[in-house]
């Protein structure tokens, strides 16, 4: 039973290309940055206080989580357009610094490692969750070519904003992730490292594809 784990700062594809290497392997897919934003998006709906760690504790506790097709539900509804928003993705970044918030979600990550595999993306899937994980990947690009893909995401949504200002977000997002006291957005010399800046979606699916028939 194999793991894969593509990390890699905001907006890089990861999603993308996992959840298609996942598909194209016939492997599970496990979405961990929707984790986080589920319950960043539960903080700010509850106006709960992003340092009441108590508080978000017990969010946690009555949380429900599936994945459907491309979709997030979360407590019976599609939240899947209000968790891609900017401020649902800066609240997950502030809270996933706090020790209690990702020990709790941890063991319910792991447990997503079912045969016949699973494909998983996110900032510390192989640094902290899957340590072991049978390939690493960094997925990475430029700020300025990620903030354009960020908006043509966005451009169907009431969420748009300007590229300006996606950029700005984007670089305070991976300040924020580097910088962060628990886990970190890093990678070693375990990982392959892979800059799409120039590749086709295809082309870097197939590329860990590729890397992970070359291991087996």
């Amino acid at each position: 039973m194999a793991i894969i784990t593509i990390d890699g700062p905001a907006s890089s594809g990861k999603g993308t290309v996992a959840k298609k290497v996942a598909k194209q392997l016939g492997f599970n897919y496990l979405d961990s940055g929707s984790i986080y934003r589920a319950l960043g998006l539960m903080v700010i709906k509850e106006q709960v206080e992003k340092s009441n760690v108590t508080a978000i504790l017990k969010l946690i506790d009555q949380m429900s989580l599936s994945f459907v097709d491309d979709n997030v539900i979360l407590n019976g509804q599609d939240e899947t357009a209000k968790l891609r928003t900017e401020s649902v993705g800066m609240m997950a970044s502030i809270i996933g610094k706090i020790p209690e918030v990702r020990a709790r979600l941890l063991n319910f990550q792991q447990s997503f490692d079912k045969a016949p595999g699973l494909v998983t993306d996110g900032r510390d899937m192989g640094s902290v969750v899957f340590p072991k994980a049978d390939l690493k990947v960094f997925l990475t690009a430029s700020a300025e070519k990620r903030a354009l893909r960020r908006h043509s995401q966005l451009q169907n949504s009431s969420h748009s904003g300007t590229i300006e200002a996606i950029l700005r977000d984007i670089a305070a997002r991976d300040k924020q992730d580097r910088e962060r006291s628990v886990a970190p957005l890093v990678y070693d010399s375990t990982y392959k490292v892979l800059d799409n800046s120039n590749l086709s979606v295809e082309e870097t699916v197939q590329t860990v594809i590729d890397w992970y028939h070359l291991i087996q």
